[in-house]
């Protein structure tokens, strides 16, 4: 009788703490019982049995990190520690893009800008720094990677419609690979300097210029300046657009009254002065070129880049026959 009671009083123990454990309702542990039963301890695998493995935050919201070394620029005018990271366009940021005027530049510059605004993440430990920091010439790739991860399915690839000589139309899609691409002359080139993240150059008559190509703060000082002087109705200084956006190198101290100072201290450069900044900003140039190299029928053709259904369909998409029943 003392045995039967000892046994209850295990066996009431045991229930007890398998409730207090929640042990005895675990799909988990019914799982591993069930496997160690069939198979024995020492043929389990017990890995489909640990906790899921903890994921990146960034890759939870949907951040994906920029490789530099895909970017124009090889990240060379950023600093030495500066991360982009992009995510794919919601739906009210693509509602805002199919707006855009086509026929209006200034307003394509706007909507594209409005993009990387609101789908680029941009971070430094060592400086402050913004989407504005980007290079202008890296904004097209940046704006693909984005299109990539917001369409992913291959049917939504972009395409341009290309004729060869023999009469033969193609379509061709907008690869990377087919990119070609601005390279700074070796005779610029040697200037670069690491530490100043821009081009140091050194010469004869006019002392050190630093120079690096324009980033999209800048530029968007260049856009305001266009839009102002069409507003008045005044003559726009072309000498002024070509040569400002790669000596004024910082967009946080750039802006019209710069633009204006910088206007008058060109106009009293001699010829000599102007035209070496004019070639230097020719040379100080980074980005993908506007035609895609692409071999067909045995020959290498050069294909400008011109959207089939124009700039919008960056982000509004091309084929709706997979949608159609």
């Amino acid at each position: 009788m003392n045995e039967e009671n000892k046994n209850s009083e295990e066996l009431a123990r045991e229930l007890e703490a398998r409730e207090h454990q929640g042990s005895s309702s675990s799909p988990d542990v019914e799982a591993m019982e069930n496997a160690i039963n069939e198979k024995g301890l020492g043929s389990v695998n017990m890995d489909k049995f640990k906790p899921d493995s903890a994921t990146s935050p960034d890759l939870a919201l949907g951040w994906h990190e920029v490789p530099m070394g895909s970017l124009p620029s090889e990240g060379r005018f950023y600093p030495v520690d500066m991360v982009i990271k992009i995510r794919a366009a919601k739906v009210a940021e693509i509602r805002h893009f199919s707006t855009i005027d086509e026929n209006n530049l200034l307003d394509v510059d706007d909507k594209l800008n409005a993009i990387i605004e609101s789908c680029t993440m941009v971070s430094s430990k060592s400086e402050r720094v913004s989407f504005k920091d980007i290079c202008e010439e890296d904004r097209f790739i940046l704006i693909l990677s984005i299109r990539d991860l917001t369409f992913p399915e291959p049917e939504n690839s972009l395409k341009v419609d290309f004729t060869s000589k023999s009469g033969k139309k193609h379509e061709i899609e907008i690869k990377r690979e087919y990119f070609d691409y601005f390279r700074v002359p070796e005779d610029v080139e040697k200037y670069y300097d690491a530490t100043a993240r821009g081009y140091v150059i050194r010469t004869k008559s006019y002392g050190e210029i630093f120079m690096r190509p324009p980033s999209i703060g800048v530029m968007q000082e260049i856009t305001k300046y266009i839009k102002e002087q069409r507003d008045k109705g005044q003559n726009i200084d072309q000498s002024l657009i070509q040569v400002a956006p790669y000596v004024a190198t910082d967009w946080r101290r750039f802006n019209q009254k710069r633009l204006f100072e910088l206007e008058v201290e060109m106009n009293g450069w001699s010829n000599g002065q102007y035209l070496l900044l004019y070639k230097l900003a020719e040379k100080v140039k980074v980005g993908i070129k506007p035609e895609l190299l692409v071999t067909i029928e045995d020959e290498e053709a050069s294909i400008p880049i011109n959207f089939r259904d124009g700039i919008k369909s960056l982000f509004i998409v091309q084929d709706l026959s997979g949608e159609l029943l």
